[in-house]
Protein backbone atom coordinates (compact mmCIF):
# COMPACT_ATOMS: atom_id res chain seq x y z
CA UNK A 1 0.00 0.00 0.00
CA UNK A 2 1.26 3.41 -0.81
CA UNK A 3 -0.06 6.63 1.08
CA UNK A 4 -0.84 6.73 4.43
CA UNK A 5 -3.51 8.77 6.00
CA UNK A 6 -5.22 8.29 9.66
CA UNK A 7 -8.53 8.14 10.50
CA UNK A 8 -10.13 9.27 13.80
CA UNK A 9 -12.50 7.04 15.30
CA UNK A 10 -13.74 6.61 18.84
CA UNK A 11 -11.03 4.63 21.42
CA UNK A 12 -13.88 2.21 22.07
CA UNK A 13 -14.36 1.38 18.82
CA UNK A 14 -10.40 1.68 18.06
CA UNK A 15 -10.10 -0.87 20.71
CA UNK A 16 -12.53 -3.40 19.47
CA UNK A 17 -11.14 -3.52 16.33
CA UNK A 18 -7.21 -3.66 17.43
CA UNK A 19 -8.53 -6.74 19.53
CA UNK A 20 -10.41 -7.92 16.14
CA UNK A 21 -7.42 -7.88 13.80
CA UNK A 22 -4.94 -9.34 16.04
CA UNK A 23 -1.39 -9.21 14.59
CA UNK A 24 -2.46 -8.27 11.28
CA UNK A 25 -1.92 -4.75 9.56
CA UNK A 26 -4.67 -2.21 9.65
CA UNK A 27 -4.88 -1.69 6.38
CA UNK A 28 -4.81 -5.82 5.61
CA UNK A 29 -7.60 -6.01 8.28
CA UNK A 30 -9.81 -2.84 7.09
CA UNK A 31 -9.68 -4.37 3.35
CA UNK A 32 -10.96 -8.42 4.70
CA UNK A 33 -13.54 -6.20 6.76
CA UNK A 34 -14.51 -4.07 3.86
CA UNK A 35 -14.47 -7.50 1.87
CA UNK A 36 -16.61 -9.54 4.11
CA UNK A 37 -19.30 -6.15 4.96
CA UNK A 38 -19.99 -6.37 0.48
CA UNK A 39 -20.02 -10.37 0.62
CA UNK A 40 -22.56 -10.29 3.47
CA UNK A 41 -24.78 -7.25 2.12
CA UNK A 42 -24.86 -9.24 -1.42
CA UNK A 43 -25.60 -12.31 0.54
CA UNK A 44 -28.77 -10.90 2.17
CA UNK A 45 -29.84 -9.04 -1.16
CA UNK A 46 -30.08 -12.48 -3.03
CA UNK A 47 -31.71 -14.06 -0.03
CA UNK A 48 -34.28 -11.33 0.01
CA UNK A 49 -34.99 -11.40 -3.49
CA UNK A 50 -35.14 -15.18 -3.55
CA UNK A 51 -37.62 -15.15 -0.68
CA UNK A 52 -39.87 -12.58 -2.57
CA UNK A 53 -39.92 -14.63 -5.60
CA UNK A 54 -41.81 -18.30 -6.43
CA UNK A 55 -39.82 -21.55 -7.11
CA UNK A 56 -41.09 -21.30 -11.14
CA UNK A 57 -39.58 -17.86 -10.94
CA UNK A 58 -36.05 -19.50 -9.45
CA UNK A 59 -36.21 -21.97 -11.96
CA UNK A 60 -36.58 -19.78 -14.84
CA UNK A 61 -33.80 -17.64 -13.23
CA UNK A 62 -31.89 -20.49 -12.68
CA UNK A 63 -32.79 -21.39 -16.78
CA UNK A 64 -31.27 -17.82 -18.17
CA UNK A 65 -28.94 -17.70 -16.02
CA UNK A 66 -27.18 -21.23 -17.44
CA UNK A 67 -28.16 -19.87 -21.43
CA UNK A 68 -26.35 -17.37 -20.62
CA UNK A 69 -23.37 -18.86 -19.88
CA UNK A 70 -23.63 -20.74 -22.72
CA UNK A 71 -23.62 -18.93 -24.71
CA UNK A 72 -21.15 -16.63 -23.53
CA UNK A 73 -18.16 -17.89 -24.47
CA UNK A 74 -14.85 -15.87 -24.67
CA UNK A 75 -13.99 -16.69 -28.77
Amino acid sequence: MGEYKTISVPAEVKERLKEAKGDREWGDFLNDLYDEARRMRGERSFESLADELSEEELEKVAESSEEFRRRFELR
